[in-house]
């Protein structure tokens, strides 16, 4: 593990969003949904390549709370353009259950 300053862990942005939209992602390498989230009037909507469909149908993602890193530059994942990390926890068979505040909290929060 290597370990980072407190510097370091100042730059990252993570925050609070809500999925207002999900979608199939076919053109994913590894099954995906393309998710739209609202981070609030700060932040705006940011769209994302979540690789969650083992645990989740896009159905049930619609008004969820997520927390993502929303200043990593945009990556283009195959032709759609991911512009934040949705964060979650990586089980041994590799399914990815989503992080989540434990209670609603107002969109564009910053996690500290």
């Amino acid at each position: 593990m290597d370990l980072i300053n407190w510097q370091d862990f100042e730059k990252i942005e993570m925050r609070i969003g809500t999925i207002i939209e999900a979608n199939d992602f076919p053109k994913a390498r590894n099954p995906a949904y393309q998710l739209l989230i609202d981070f609030g009037p700060e932040i705006g909507r940011k769209r994302s390549s979540a690789q969650i469909t083992r645990l989740y149908q896009k159905e049930e993602l619609i008004g969820k709370q997520i927390i993502a890193v929303v200043n990593f530059p945009p990556k283009q994942i195959a032709n759609f353009i991911s512009e934040c990390l949705v964060l979650g926890v990586v089980g041994d068979d590799k399914e990815v259950t989503l992080l989540q505040p434990g209670k609603p909290v107002q969109n564009g929060q910053r996690i500290a």
